[in-house]
């Protein structure tokens, strides 16, 4: 394994010669091992540590353990330390121990994998790991690629060979590899093994779509590219064999180069508790400096004067020296604040968090057998916070699945259908569906309804036999005939596949292809083109052509891309047909339809010759080749005859509309960022309800320049400012402006003007409004709006605007997308989610979260992110609480015991409390606490609200949450100290002792922090039940079994006090100075509870409250119950998918009563302060919500 470690210089150039191992050695290339497992036996325990103590709190602990073992300071013994911490620890080596298992479990099985080498003129069977670079290995069908070959040759014809690359990109369609020509003949062994050629290629790298090389042979030198590879992850397919030199081995292959950590990303509840502890230790440090002085003084003024009785330690030789002792001591008895197993416990309720989303059939998608799947267990709480979603639209919104809808053919529009008075027919009112079956190769699962097209095919029109014959010839489509006439396409895109599907049913059959003829079947009769070059399509280019030489000699040329794109590129001449197919095209996105183009020229043989030796020439690998070819592909793409227009139907995905609608209601603002033009992008907007007929106005940037992008984002301020003269608080718009300072406050005055906006913007405007000194503007003006929608964009502009919004936003973002552009934005929002769908599994793999559909973003956020973030807070103000009240009391006995770092539990307990005693009820409600149920948190998406505002748990929570443990922990000192001091057994003998103290003070503590547990536990289950009176029952057997005669026997030197807890316990006094200390502290709570509750209820609880007026209402009227279940109990709109739906809960009218009288009630006692705190959090604490005032109810 260790050339699987080993690391090289980086390379300029590679250099391989084929059947010379020992030439290719002096390289020091990598071997063809892997290792992604980070430890082995040896090295685990040193490496594993040395990773966990880069955490400060484990660092924090150990160096708290170091203390502890010097005896001059400790007053506690080291077990109550490294306990807590050994067990941490060994948790998280045990965890990544198995991970990293599986890790060598994987590279041992992908490592011992048996290929065919050619050594020595003989195949001979080797492990992959043995592979080297230089060899000649024989791949079989169905056999995965070793390493990164370049195809020699195979059992096709022409070096011809089919791969599967979806371990590389998720894609499961089948793609075409070639080798040259001077090496496909070497198909026999004996010629392989006299092979001696060398390749000179590009360094390794992880561009797995480019490949730049030269083979230098007998003399000759034939250029390669990325068509010539096979790389290491791809499945050979419906090959027999075929052969390939190795170039990249192991970790230098184009796989292993993509397989780099993603973006390790924290939450904001992280961030704080960093804060957090910082400023806890802190106070520690305090808390020690004053014990510490208060020591030196009394050691000072009243221990110098009992020497005879309490001689100061052999090294102390003042007051002050013992001060600076008593310090170190105090800080490793009140290092419990921050106790080592509030990390465990958050990584615990993390991971079950995780689990229920992984576990949630609501979320499983029956179709595709999809589950939800939680990539990561550190973001879970984070969904619950969320203000913006940045999605992609085609295979997110849409279903990705295309359907040929209509097409534009020599000015004349088909796939309408016309009824009697010649008005176009909706689909309910269709006739049946074109009759293909006269085509035995027809696929029957097209659909089409415009019959006049079949008859100008059959009539033989020529423009449309061209339009057809150029989707069955422009293409990368492989066909795959499974039997006679039973065709299979595999497209690299689906609108690919339903261009050719589309040829196909309408008599121009593409069956097969070779690297160097396409063969149509037109009409019934087989026809061969010579295929002579392929200028393919990328995402500058926007356009892919074919060049084909004709039965009959004649040259063409077929092109197909983007309007914007093509329509440039067309003779200028035709200007009637020009327009009319441009109408066509408007009306088609006007529908939602995508669109492209389609073109031809015809190349003069000359020319065509001549062209082709000037893009020999610039194939060849050099610097500055990818731009010499686009611009012989440019050359040659001009001056093009337009041929027609096709339109592809992306649906829908089922309930986008309502999940939108009700994601809109919770205060959530979405971005659609895609790359389709604008009028098929503004038309999906209407569609699935972002944008409605009722808003106020959708800008529309369409500028080419910095000064007109900046113009229009002025004036469509200037609209919105003029639009609401006046606020809801009187202030004019104008005054407001005068007062803002700044761009944050100028943002929060637009984000509070009433009415419904909507910004449109062009991915060439889009690039001047991210620009620096610009995109603040854009940013202020697409906040303001209700919906923004990017169209044009590139994958970079959409990182770019998510960072934009990431930078100066205080707001968790939200990245959903399916397809390999989507992946930067994926990786570069706070909360990455993957949409399992047609284009492969790029997304999922780069994701935090996946499923299958975009409707259950709505149950992710609204229910278990909600849940996960209301759990964390509540578990982590109950931690802080709980450990303050336990910690404090060291504090106040410290006045009273001469500040000697004398502790009032005995050591065990300290050490049990927090792993044993209070653990599992906390862990209970962290899991399992809700508190309305998951029907009512998608029924008033408005609880989603205090998760956005930070509200459950920020510095004032927490400083309430000491205030809390402070005030237990001086009523649980002070309490019990005041009974002891007069108090007398039964006996008459003196109840105050140390030890009865301790108990007295210990059991109280456990006994309110469990009824305080209880308190705060909202939803009740059998385990909370079990934990927190099984915590209870434990720590009185625990009690009772370390004050037994049979460990003092057995450790007599550990467990002196035999009987003391039996003794204390039986006392009534005690048990009514635990009554009196529980009901003290915990009464306040209560009161303070139910006066909130009573006068200034939130959300949540109005809804649990209404929640149990219907519960009693159904127990009042049984015989009704059935009857009136399916109203009161079910979310209507959450589960509904009739057209406008969403508009219809925007407005309101839906609701049903009790859920209008439980809105008007909320907003008098939750609207107000809910839109205080988002004011003050926009910076505008003056400026009214459009959806608080006073005239306006809650929308719930």
């Amino acid at each position: 394994m260790e050339l699987c470690a080993k690391k090289h210089p980086p390379e300029e150039e590679r250099r391989v010669k084929a059947n010379a191992r020992e030439y290719n050695e002096k390289f020091q290339y990598a071997s063809n091992c892997i290792q992604t497992s980070k430890y082995n036996i040896i090295t685990f325990l040193p490496v594993n540590l040395f990773e966990q103590f880069q955490e400060v709190a484990n660092t924090y602990f150990l160096f708290l353990l170091i203390l502890q073992l010097i005896p001059q300071i400790s007053s506690l013994s080291w077990f109550t330390t490294i306990v807590p911490l050994v067990l941490v620890l060994t948790i998280t080596a045990v965890k990544d121990a198995t991970d990293d298992y599986f890790r060598h479990k994987s590279d041992n099985q992908v490592n011992n994998r048996q290929s065919q080498v050619l050594i020595n003129g003989t195949l001979q069977q080797e492990q992959w790991m043995n592979v080297r670079v230089g060899d000649i290995i024989k791949l079989e069908n169905n056999h995965f690629v070793a390493a990164d070959l370049l195809l020699l040759s195979s059992s096709e014809p022409h070096g011809l060979c089919y791969i599967e690359t979806a371990e590389l990109d998720g894609e499961t369609n089948m793609k075409v590899r070639q080798g040259i020509p001077v090496t496909s003949e070497l198909g026999d062994i004996s010629k392989l093994a006299q092979f001696d050629g060398e390749v000179i290629c590009e360094p390794p790298n992880n561009k797995l779509d480019k490949f730049s090389g030269t083979l230098y042979w007998k003399e000759n030198k034939y250029q390669l590219s990325n068509q010539n590879m096979l790389l290491r992850g791809c499945m050979l397919r419906n090959t027999e064999w075929c052969f390939g030199l190795v170039v990249f081995a192991g970790p230098d292959t184009k796989l292993m180069q993509n397989s780099g950590r993603t973006k390790f990303k924290r939450t904001s509840i992280d961030r704080l508790m960093n804060t957090l502890v910082l400023w806890i230790f802190g106070f520690l440090v305090c808390m020690g400096v004053i014990l510490a002085i208060g020591n030196a003084i009394w050691e000072h003024e009243v221990g110098a004067c009992f020497q005879i009785y309490l001689p100061w330690d052999v090294a102390v030789d003042s007051a002050f020296f013992s001060g600076f002792l008593s310090f170190w001591s105090y800080i490793i008895i009140l290092n419990t604040v921050v106790p080592i197993s509030l990390y465990v416990s958050v990584e615990v309720i993390r991971l079950g968090h995780s689990y229920f989303i992984n576990w949630d059939k609501k979320m499983f998608c029956a179709q595709r057998q999809t589950p939800a799947e939680a990539r990561t267990t550190t973001l879970n709480e984070e969904l619950g916070q969320v203000e913006y979603i940045f999605s992609d639209k085609t295979g997110t919104l849409t279903q990705n699945i295309m359907i040929f809808s209509k097409c534009s053919i020599d000015g004349r529009s088909y796939g309408d259908v016309l009824d009697v008075l010649g008005h176009k027919a909706e689909l309910g009112e269709r006739t049946e569906p074109v009759d293909f079956s006269f085509n035995p190769l027809a696929d029957p699962r097209f659909r089409f309804w415009d019959a006049s097209l079949l008859q100008a095919v059959q009539l033989g029109n020529p423009h449309v036999h061209e339009f057809f014959r150029l989707l069955s010839l422009c293409h990368t489509v492989m066909s795959e005939e499974r039997s006679e006439g039973e065709l299979y396409y595999k497209a690299q895109s689906p609108d690919e596949g339903a261009l050719v599907t589309a040829a196909r049913n309408f008599s121009f059959v593409f069956r097969s292809r070779t690297p160097k003829t396409i063969t149509v079947q037109e009409l019934g009769r087989a026809v061969t083109y010579q295929l002579l070059a392929i200028l393919d399509f990328n995402n500058v280019r926007k356009r892919m052509s074919v060049i084909v030489r004709r039965p009959e000699g004649r040259i063409r040329l077929y092109c197909k891309g983007a309007d914007t794109i093509l329509l440039e590129r067309l003779r200028p001449a035709h200007h009637e047909l020009l327009n009319v197919t441009t109408d066509h095209l408007n009306e088609y996105a006007g529908e939602g339809l995508r669109t492209l183009v389609l073109a031809y020229k015809d190349l003069e043989d000359g020319y065509y010759e001549e062209w082709a030796e000037q893009l020999l020439r610039a194939s060849t690998p050099s610097e500055g080749r990818e731009d010499r070819l686009a611009r012989l592909y440019e050359e040659v793409e001009r001056d093009m005859t337009l041929l027609g227009a096709t339109a592809i139907e992306d649906k829908l995905q089922q309930g986008v509309p309502e999940t939108i609608a009700i994601l809109t209601l919770a205060n959530i603002k979405i971005w659609v960022l895609t790359g389709d033009k604008q009028e098929t992008a503004v038309n999906i907007g209407y569609s699935c309800k972002m944008l409605t007929d009722d808003m106020t106005e959708v800008f529309i940037v369409t500028g080419h320049t910095v000064l007109e992008v900046r113009e229009e984002l002025r004036k469509a301020r200037e609209k919105m400012m003029d639009s609401s003269r006046s606020m809801g608080n009187g202030f004019s718009c104008q005054e407001k402006l005068a007062s803002s300072s700044s761009a944050s406050r100028l943002t929060s005055v637009l984000e509070a003007i009433a009415g419904e906006y909507a910004l449109v913007i062009n991915g060439h405007s889009l690039a001047h409004a991210l620009e620096a000194d610009m995109e603040l503007e854009f940013l202020e003006t697409a906040c303001a709006c209700k919906a923004v929608i990017c169209c044009r964009v590139t994958p970079l502009q959409k990182a770019q605007v998510v960072e934009l919004v990431k930078k100066h936003k205080k707001a968790v973002t939200l990245a959903i997308g399916d397809g390999a552009n989507d992946v930067s934005m994926i990786k570069t929002a706070h909360i990455g989610v993957g949409i399992s769908g047609q284009e492969g599994i790029q997304a999922v793999l780069a994701s935090d979260y996946s499923f299958s559909q975009f409707k259950f973003l709505q149950r992710l956020l609204l229910v278990h992110g909600r849940w996960s973030y209301l759990r964390m807070c509540k578990f982590l103000c109950y931690f802080f609480y709980k450990n303050f009240a336990f910690t404090m009391v060291h504090f106040w006995f410290g006045f009273f015991c001469g500040f000697s770092a004398q502790t009032v539990y005995d050591q065990y307990f300290i050490t049990l409390y927090n792993i044993v005693y209070t653990s599992l009820p906390v862990l209970a409600m962290g899991v399992f606490d809700q508190d309305v149920t998951e029907q009512r948190s998608m029924e008033y998406p408005k609880l989603y609200e205090p998760g956005q505002l930070n509200l459950l748990f920020n510095k004032r929570e927490f400083f309430i949450c000491i205030a809390q443990g402070i005030y237990t922990s001086v009523l649980m000192f002070f309490i019990p100290y005041g009974v002891f001091a007069d108090a007398t057994r039964d006996d008459g003998a003196q109840l105050a002792d140390y030890q009865s103290f301790a108990v007295t003070v210990a059991t109280s503590l456990v006994i309110v922090v469990s009824v305080q547990i209880g308190l705060d536990t909202g939803f009740w289950t059998a385990i909370n039940h079990f934990f927190i009176w099984g915590s209870l029952a434990v720590y009185f057997a625990i009690l009772f079994a370390m004050h037994s005669d049979g460990l003092f026997q057995m450790f007599p030197n550990q467990f002196r006090f035999v009987g003391n807890a039996q003794n204390t316990l039986a006392q009534p006094t005690v048990w009514l100075t635990i009554t009196l200390t529980t009901v003290v502290c915990i009464m306040p709570v209560v009161a303070f509870r139910f006066l909130k509750l009573d006068l200034k209820p939130e959300l949540s609880d109005t809804v649990r409250y209404t929640q149990l007026v219907r519960k009693k209402q159904r127990t009042q009227h049984r015989c009704m119950r059935r009857v009136g279940r399916s109203g009161s109990r079910r979310s209507g709109y959450a589960f509904s998918h009739q057209e406008g739906f969403g508009e219809l809960i925007m407005s309101g009218k839906n609701m049903r009563l009790s859920s209008l009288a439980l809105s008007s009630f909320a907003a008098r006692s939750s609207s107000s302060w809910i839109e205080t705190l988002r004011k003050k959090k926009g910076g505008d604490s003056t400026a009214s919500s459009p959806s608080g005032g006073a005239d306006k109810p809650l929308k719930v």
